[in-house]
């Protein structure tokens, strides 16, 4: 673990792989900083973002003392499900990259209990991670100029669903009518960093 101070508003602690993101994010959501407003992972790091007057110093003292070895997964927490109907563009590709069938790429996508990592890209983008090594799968060659709201994907070890329509390279699974984004709602991300997301086949 390194721990950096940014200048007198935040402390980055960059860390060993994605699998210590999700901890040190488990570890300060269930026993948060003095002085810390607010927690933004990214793939590699952390950001802590610091309340005005917060001592950049003491809080990165007081980081470098998580014990992420004694962390496990991310605690229990909310629960997201997500109907989708698995009727993606890039779902036959899919399978011939994975060695499965399509019916056999929905079963282990709906299988896996998915964790939002970290958000970016757009607001309300979650990337998700799982254990199910057979759905890396890596992105389209050539981008999309337009991928609808709701699109499910795969790119890399991460699936995502785009909030809003825009252009994307990942492999297209299907799509959702959920709304992943919405500033009626509090907070209005769907998908938020230590969010489990289960999803279910939608007829």
């Amino acid at each position: 673990m390194r721990v950096l101070t940014c200048a007198d508003s935040g402390v980055l602690v960059e860390v060993a792989d994605l699998t210590e993101v999700i901890a040190l994010g488990a570890a300060l959501d269930a026993r948060p900083l003095p002085g810390v407003a607010d927690v933004v992972p990214a793939a590699r790091t952390v950001l802590l973002r610091l309340v005005p007057g917060a001592d950049p110093g003491a809080v990165a003292a007081a980081v470098r003392e998580v014990p992420l070895a004694l962390v496990g997964g991310p605690a229990e927490g909310e629960t997201v499900v997500v109907p989708v109907v698995y009727d993606g563009e890039d779902l036959a590709d899919v399978a011939r990259l994975t060695g499965l069938t399509p019916r056999g790429v929905v079963a282990a996508h709906t299988a896996a209990t998915w964790t939002v990592a970290f958000c970016g890209f757009a607001p309300g983008f979650g990337y998700m991670v799982c254990d199910d090594d057979r759905l890396h799968v890596p992105r389209r060659a050539e981008a999309r100029t337009r991928v609808p709201a709701g699109s499910v994907a795969l790119a890399g070890e991460f699936t995502g669903v785009y909030p809003r329509s825009s252009p994307g390279g990942w492999q297209l699974l299907g799509r959702t009518e959920e709304r992943i984004w919405d500033l009626e709602r509090d907070p209005p991300g769907l998908l938020r960093p230590g969010v489990r997301v289960r999803f279910e086949e939608a007829s």
